[in-house]
């Protein structure tokens, strides 16, 4: 620094003297403005720092918010997922067991039913069997107990038609091995292979479904 100055003085003596005559007589002048300017620069160089670093904070910031928002978009989705196939499996357990109840109220009573369908061929076969030239006046008891029969069928029906209880008497339809059982199979002429010539015993539907099928012998190819 002494260097410095010494030089400076020797630049300046001989145009301004007065000005090398205040630097020879205060060289301490020199340093502190040199040390002044040295330390603006370094407070510069620390702002700009400062500025930097506080632009490339807010990015760092924002790049984990990215991150934490997209994980919990994520998991977000799943949740909804699992909320939305709950809801899916929910619904689906109520239908069937919906489904499990309207069938116990329409099917429930299959077993009586089938218990009331021997009756119900009792009821036929004796109606059946009493010979029709004998019912007439001249014989009361035994026509009062064939009208009395044959109310008591009618009513009956009447009763399994109201539960959704239908006979099936297929003669001459078409064999549907749902709702009828071949017992045997018979050439006939004028009847069409795979028709219903004979029904051995009637059939009934319960609600569309097959409770007893009807017992029948089917035409074949002669």
């Amino acid at each position: 620094m002494a260097a410095v100055a010494q030089c400076v003085r020797a630049v300046l003596r001989p145009r301004y003297p007065l000005l090398s005559f205040s630097m020879r007589t205060s060289p301490r002048l020199l340093c502190v403005a040199t040390q002044q300017k040295n330390t603006g620069q370094n407070l510069e160089d620390d702002q700009s720092q400062s500025q930097n670093e506080q632009k490339i904070e807010p990015s760092s910031a924002e790049k984990m918010l990215t991150e934490e928002k997209a994980k919990l978009e994520e998991q977000l989705k799943e949740v909804t997922d699992k909320y939305k196939r709950a809801l899916a499996d929910a619904e689906n357990v109520r239908q069937r067991s919906q489904k499990l109840v309207e069938e116990a109220k329409l099917y429930g009573i299959q077993s009586f039913c089938k218990d009331l369908l021997e009756v119900a061929d009792i009821l036929e076969k004796a109606t059946e069997s009493v010979p029709k030239e004998e019912v007439k006046d001249e014989n009361p008891h035994l026509k009062s107990l064939y009208e009395g029969l044959v109310m008591t069928e009618v009513q009956i029906q009447k009763v399994f038609k109201k539960h959704g209880l239908i006979r099936l008497n297929p003669v001459g339809a078409k064999f549907d091995p749902y709702e009828h059982e071949a017992l045997f199979h018979t050439p006939m002429e004028g009847k069409e292979p795979g028709t219903i010539a004979l029904v051995s015993k009637i059939g009934y539907k319960l609600h569309g479904r097959t409770l007893r099928p009807a017992l029948v012998g089917v035409v074949k190819d002669a």
